[in-house]
């Protein structure tokens, strides 16, 4: 396929996406983008704005391979990597995959369960393989941990380890629907959608494993400029220096900026990124990776509020 027929296939999945989710065209874009960019991607917001929904929506819409894990607070390491069981016919250990061997893991509430568990998703989010006993075991390709989590101001929730939010590529934030959305919400379960049941829904699969690997190779080739890399990089440096700010971005954090600005420019038709594809992804791929000290959060500070100083400071390039 050309990458014409590729983007094209891309905006029928934006279409299919919308036959059950209504709205949150950003987080569509966001998971698109990690997509394209190999990453994972954690979606925050409140009970009930179909976070779910929406990444239950996008798996239909890809004939590849989809689990999802409920996070719970007794959920055990081996019950997502997988472990080894013992087969008495044979009298010898086998093991057992768990649900992180799939193409797309569906995270559901992953911060209702301690950092333990939570720590299980290292190895395969950032090496794509689990090491059980000694022996590791590589993951399917392509592979995506797309998480849900709750506010963490919520009842029953655990703050995710630093080391695991910089593995995720982005976060997007789901706000409450504005009311002409929730009003089509209401109309559409009115008229008999079901949001168990997406093929009724008419939700159909656009691209396959073979379709997205070539997206993904497209996007590899997108050119940055070495004023554009630098400006990536200030932007990160300026963020280390603010005083509100107790750990900066990494360079972790730099590197996925770069990647999800490439897989946007591509999705836009550019074959090289812009400071305008930087700008459009500092806050998701950017605001996880803030830790604010503590004076500044009671002050009300949020990370958002410090990148949009820090988009505002940094000069861009001509």
């Amino acid at each position: 396929m050309t990458d014409n027929d590729l983007r094209a296939a891309f905006s029928r999945v934006r279409t299919e996406v919308g036959k059950a989710v209504v709205g949150q065209d950003s987080a569509v874009t966001g998971l698109m983008i990690a997509l394209l960019a190999s990453g994972h991607v954690l979606l925050e917001g409140v009970p009930g704005v179909a976070k779910t929904l929406l990444i239950r929506t996008l798996s239909q819409t890809l004939t590849l391979e989809s689990k999802r894990v409920q996070f719970t607070p007794d959920l055990m390491p081996g019950d997502v990597t997988g472990s080894l069981v013992y087969d008495a016919r044979r009298g010898e250990f086998e093991f057992r995959a768990g649900p992180v061997f799939t193409n797309i893991l569906l995270a559901d509430e992953i911060n209702r369960t301690p950092p333990k568990t939570q720590s299980a998703l290292l190895e395969a989010m950032e090496e794509r393989q689990v090491s059980v006993d000694g022996e590791t075991r590589k993951l399917p390709v392509p592979f995506m941990v797309a998480a849900t989590m709750n506010p963490i101001e919520y009842e029953g929730t655990y703050t995710l380890p630093e080391a695991q939010l910089d593995r995720f590529l982005m976060k997007l934030i789901l706000d409450l629907p504005e009311r002409t959305d929730e009003i089509e919400v209401l109309t559409r379960h009115s008229a008999g959608f079901n949001p168990r049941d997406l093929v009724a829904a008419g939700v159909t699969p656009i691209l396959d494993a073979a379709q997205l690997g070539e997206a993904q190779a497209a996007v590899g080739k997108v050119g940055a400029s070495a004023d554009v890399i630098g400006y990536a990089v200030d932007l990160a440096r300026g963020t280390r220096q603010s005083p509100s700010v107790k750990l900066g971005v990494s360079p972790r954090g730099t590197t996925a900026l770069l990647a999800a600005a490439k897989a946007w420019a591509w999705l836009n038709g550019f074959d090289a990124i812009t400071p305008d594809h930087i700008q459009a992804m500092a806050l998701p791929v950017m605001r996880h990776r803030i830790q604010l000290r503590p004076e500044a959060e009671l002050e009300g500070v949020s990370a958002d509020t410090i990148l949009r100083s820090v988009l505002q400071q940094v000069q861009v390039p001509i």
